[in-house]
């Protein structure tokens, strides 16, 4: 599977549903943006999650073998996810789905976080906020972000409106905010567009054998 041949599609609306099309079938070929640990560290710092102040440090602290591993650890945290979001997809979630739930809080509580507070704005004025940050102290701690992604995925979202791309071989996942929630595809210049096209040479099709 390749995985860097594009660059990685956000369009979910959602960072937790953009982490689970990190693997996806935008065209023809599937692709894999986070096959090895340098792909997981271009996704961290193209999504945001990282800043690539944080990652540049860690590139020189830790080797292409523990980014692979972590690599690994953060693709399967995504199948397993995945695998959640299919199964309750359509309907709100029950209080009975935090069971599931439980490998998650797992991985939350080893985050290492930590509040300060930090001026805003360029002028003279007092004007502070409540940051909180995060310690990037091993390859581990990339996990965090997307574990965070997730759990505000399954607490903010109304998993009725979470929706499957229409797209006949399209994989992406989204989260249906438009008015009226009717919303089919990933993109309109993605599996839109090819819907259309699609649907124009059928209607070509039966006007020359009518």
């Amino acid at each position: 599977m390749d995985f860097r041949p594009i660059p990685a599609i956000f369009v979910a609306d959602a960072p937790g549903l953009d982490f689970l099309n990190s693997v996806a079938t935008p065209v023809d070929v599937p692709v894999d943006w986070i096959a090895d640990g340098e792909g997981l560290l271009a996704w961290l710092e193209r999504s945001g999650m990282v800043p690539a102040r944080a990652l540049a440090a860690m590139r020189a602290q830790f080797t292409a073998a523990e980014f692979d591993s972590i690599a690994g650890e953060a693709r399967a945290l995504r199948e397993w996810f995945r695998s959640f979001v299919g199964e309750k997809k359509g309907r709100p979630l029950a209080r009975g789905d935090l069971r599931e739930l439980a490998p998650l809080n797992d991985l939350l509580a080893r985050d290492d976080r930590y509040g300060e507070v930090v001026a805003s704005g360029s002028d003279g004025a007092a004007a502070f906020e409540y940051r909180v940050n995060r310690r990037w102290k091993t390859p581990e701690s990339l996990l965090m972000p997307i574990a965070e992604a997730l759990a505000k995925l399954a607490c903010e979202e109304d998993f009725t409106h979470v929706k499957a791309c229409e797209g006949p071989k399209c994989t992406l996942l989204f989260a249906d905010h438009t008015r009226g929630h009717a919303r089919r595809w990933c993109s309109m210049a993605i599996c839109g567009n090819r819907a259309k096209v699609a649907a124009h040479r059928k209607r070509l099709k039966e006007r020359e054998s009518a």
